[in-house]
């Protein structure tokens, strides 16, 4: 009777009640309670009723995050059990419940510095395999003040080359994805910055994250500055108006002297002023190359130690112009190659250029598509005889005829280093093919000559041919539409060929021992 009413209070119990309970009965059990045989054996039956209700109080409670199944009381009232046929096999479902295993703490560091590197960028002092964990998480929107000198692995600039550009050959770019996404970069906000509008902080702030890894840059846009005052639309003006009889308007472009100077390792640079893709708001003015541009890029370049290629292309440079520029580049520690190609050079820009010939390192020179005529091709003729490190002169698409392709053929009597001549479209004809015919019995040095879209005719082709009887340097000779005869020029064709293929029978068998 007296176990049934216990078990009965037992059942109605609340869990504070139930621990107070245990309370009395330690009490009761120990010697201050004085327990009898009757009251021992009463005490250890509530104890483990206490024991059973604590465990299935327990094993009821709901846990966040977890799936449990109700388990039914051993000793359930009516009440109870009609519930328990109804719930009995429920199951909790938790929709992010999931049997993967806590990560390991190691992993919980390493998403946290991910998360949180742009405050707390942490990387040199990983292990190699974390950095590199680190490395693939990271995001390439982070900034460039953060992981410009921080970050050197290949992998993470090659994501941030690739997310950002099409076409991505680092083959340009010496191999290394790091300095093309840089330079790439650099070049892009060049192409983009309008004077007076864009901030130049934008440059400025750049150059001291990129300065170690740009070696070249390819500038092929300079946008000029915004008109302020709009005025009323001037009557319309034929093509040679607009371009001869307006004035130089004040449109400079972005001064390169400060970044210029500021690329320690900057090799090339490769520059057109003028504006692309401009559509309907085409202007003139638009692709003025000043004469303050002009004044701005020479001291730059001269400033530029370690320049080895300058390429000023398709931006209207005169010989005022080209004169100011060579003025600069005169005794140039570094320079080899020059290109002032698709320009407005004339026969007193010529004679600039020849000057700088004898005054520099200049190994290649490209005077391509400009207004040269004889006299100015007597003055590079004149310095071609007297130098020593040109190998390669490109006269293409110029008018130095008779006379200017006599003297030049002349100057390469006694020159022994020039191996490339490009006289093409510049209205030659047979006394320029008698003298070079001269040229090619006794110069061992020319390995290519190009002579296409001239006038040489018949016997100028036979006066060619007889001089090659001998030649064995010539592997390349351009006569198309020569007008010197099929018959010869397959003849040509067939010796110069000959040439090219001992000269490649001779390459494997002495190959060259240089480095790549």
């Amino acid at each position: 009777m007296r176990n049934s009413t216990i078990g009965a209070v037992w059942g109605k119990s609340e869990p504070w009640q139930l621990e107070g309970y245990r309370r009395q009965l330690e009490f009761a059990g120990s010697p201050a309670g004085k327990c009898g045989g009757d009251s021992c054996s009463q005490v250890i039956f509530l104890l483990l009723l206490l024991k059973e209700k604590w465990v299935l109080n327990r094993m009821q409670q709901p846990v966040a995050g977890d799936r449990s199944t109700v388990v039914p009381l051993l000793y359930p009232s009516q009440t109870s059990l009609a519930a328990d046929l109804h719930y009995t096999h429920r199951i909790i479902e938790d929709p992010e419940w999931s049997l993967a295993t806590v990560p390991h703490l190691t992993e919980l560091c390493l998403q946290h510095i991910v998360h949180n590197f742009e405050k707390n960028p942490i990387l040199d002092r990983l292990l190699p395999e974390h950095q590199r964990k680190v490395l693939d998480r990271l995001s390439t929107g982070l900034p460039l003040t953060v992981t410009a000198n921080l970050i050197s692995n290949e992998d993470y600039w090659k994501r941030c080359c690739t997310e950002r550009w099409q076409v991505c050959d680092i083959s340009n770019y010496g191999d290394s994805w790091k300095r093309m996404f840089f330079e790439r970069h650099l070049e892009n906000i060049l192409k983009r910055f309008i004077p007076n509008t864009t901030d130049p902080n934008q440059v400025l702030e750049l150059i001291p994250l990129c300065k170690d890894y740009v070696r070249k840059l390819e500038v092929d846009q300079f946008l000029p500055p915004v008109k302020v005052d709009q005025k009323e639309e001037r009557d319309d003006l034929s093509d040679t108006g607009s371009e001869f009889g307006l004035s130089e308007v004040s449109v400079h472009h972005y001064d390169l002297g400060v970044l210029i100077t500021a690329l320690p390792h900057l090799e090339e640079l490769h520059l057109t002023y003028g504006v692309k893709d401009c559509g309907m708001n085409f202007e003139w003015n638009l692709f003025n190359f000043t004469y303050q541009d002009c004044c701005n890029l020479a001291v730059a370049v001269k400033m530029c130690h370690n320049l080895k290629v300058f390429k000023l292309t398709r931006s209207k440079v005169d010989d005022d112009k080209t004169r100011l520029l060579v003025r600069n580049l005169l005794d140039h520690p570094c320079l080899v190659e020059l290109n002032l190609s698709h320009n407005l050079i004339r026969d007193k820009g010529a004679r600039a250029v020849g000057k700088l010939i004898n005054r520099s390192r200049l190994e290649i020179l490209d005077l391509c598509n400009n207004q040269i005529c004889h006299l100015g091709a007597q003055a590079l003729a004149q310095a071609l005889a007297e130098n020593s490190t040109l190998t390669s002169l490109n006269l293409r698409l110029n008018c130095v005829e008779d006379e200017g392709g006599e003297a030049i053929g002349r100057a390469l009597l006694t020159n022994t280093t020039l191996k490339s001549i490009h006289l093409g479209s510049n209205n030659l004809s047979e006394p320029t093919a008698t003298l070079f015919s001269q040229v090619l019995a006794q110069n061992t040095t020319l390995t290519s000559i190009n002579f296409s879209c001239n006038h040489l005719g018949l016997d100028g082709g036979k006066q060619l041919l007889d001089g090659l009887a001998d030649n064995k340097a010539l592997t390349e000779f351009d006569l198309r539409l020569a007008e010197v005869g099929q018959e010869t020029e397959y003849l040509i064709h067939q010796i110069v060929w000959a040439n090219r293929e001992a000269a490649r029978l001779g390459s494997l068998q002495h190959p060259s021992t240089k480095p790549l």
